[in-house]
């Protein structure tokens, strides 16, 4: 596994990392814990060093599992974490809050279910309106100060948001959807990182699943399935939008690869500083992203891929419009 550079500091990680969220929830029942912390470790045993995890996954029961997952590793590996939700007693998230006092709070939390010394990377979750990214950056820098913190994050934040919170405590990584299907960060997120250093994490690289080629308009996704919320995965949208998948079809069949790798690939290929953190539950889907290293794509073939997506209007929104409203602008 090669390694890439986040951020103008110098934290050096795998250029696949594991997005371990769906070990506890987002995609139907979640398995065991056993098979959770074995798959990491064999994801670690393949060369993969960088493990996104939130204290709002679970809640709490993720951070628990990956800090114990990954407790043979400590100095080997980075652990991304985040902030930024207020959880009630339920469990549940009841909004926003990213003031100061609730930023240690967290961070306190997060060491102990990690059981670590400092966290590698805190994200933002997601920004909080009502407390001014300054002050947020500021309460980070303070905690990096006291060592509790080692690299600071956002996560769906606009450029503006990034601007103002790097003039306060550089941001090491911007963490975003983005993949063949939704391109968004290319219009300001990912030139505003090249112009400041900043590392980009993308999430959800595989679309949710559905760039695999293994989502038809038949799937029937099991309860507890976020995707069957989100209107790019309601049938007549899945329907429509396999024209994008017979596209990565053809381009794979000539390269030897999976969609899948053809979709990781290209990512990859966007920037050097560029960190895609597929997630999955299943060993043979695990080493089949981190086979993507053996594809080669040519200038050709990134135009060809790029432009032939690119054509074709992928339908349906990414969110309800009631989350849509949540993402930083």
């Amino acid at each position: 596994m090669k390694a890439r550079e986040l951020g103008a500091d110098g934290l050096r990680v795998s250029e696949l990392g594991l997005g371990c969220m769906g070990f506890s929830q987002g995609y139907g029942p979640s398995g065991s814990r056993e098979a959770a912390i074995s798959l990491i470790r064999t994801a670690v045993d393949r060369g993969v060093t960088l493990f996104d995890t939130a204290e709002v996954y679970g809640p709490y029961s993720n951070e628990v599992m990956v800090g114990e997952a990954l407790a043979p590793y400590r100095g080997r590996v980075t652990i991304a974490t985040k902030f930024g939700f207020r959880i009630n007693s339920d469990g549940r998230q009841v909004g926003l809050d990213s003031s100061p006092k609730h930023i240690r709070e967290a961070v306190d939390g997060s060491l102990r279910r990690l059981g670590v010394e400092a966290i590698d990377l805190l994200y933002q979750h997601r920004v909080d309106p009502g407390v001014p990214i300054e002050d947020v950056a500021g309460t980070v820098k303070e905690l990096i100060v006291e060592g509790k913190v080692k690299h600071f994050g956002l996560s769906e934040a606009s450029d503006a948001t990034i601007r103002a919170a790097n003039a306060v405590q550089p941001v090491t990584a911007v963490q975003s959807e983005y993949s063949l299907w939704w391109r968004d960060p290319e219009r300001r997120v990912l030139p505003a990182c090249e112009e400041l250093g900043i590392g980009f994490v993308p999430f959800s690289p595989l679309g949710r699943g559905f760039l695999t080629g293994k989502i038809t308009p038949d799937t029937e996704f099991a309860a507890g399935d976020m995707r069957g919320r989100l209107p790019r995965f309601a049938p007549e949208a899945r329907a429509a939008n396999q024209a994008v998948i017979e596209q990565l079809e053809r381009i794979a069949a000539a390269k030897d690869a999976t969609p899948a790798q053809i979709a990781l690939a290209w990512l990859l290929a966007q920037k050097p500083w560029i960190v895609p953190i597929p997630g999955t539950r299943k060993l043979e889907r695990l080493e089949e992203n981190l086979e993507t290293a053996a594809v080669e794509l040519t200038e050709h073939d990134l135009r060809d891929i790029g432009e032939a997506v690119l054509r074709i209007p992928v339908q349906g929104a990414r969110y309800p419009e009631e989350l849509e409203k949540t993402i930083d602008r």
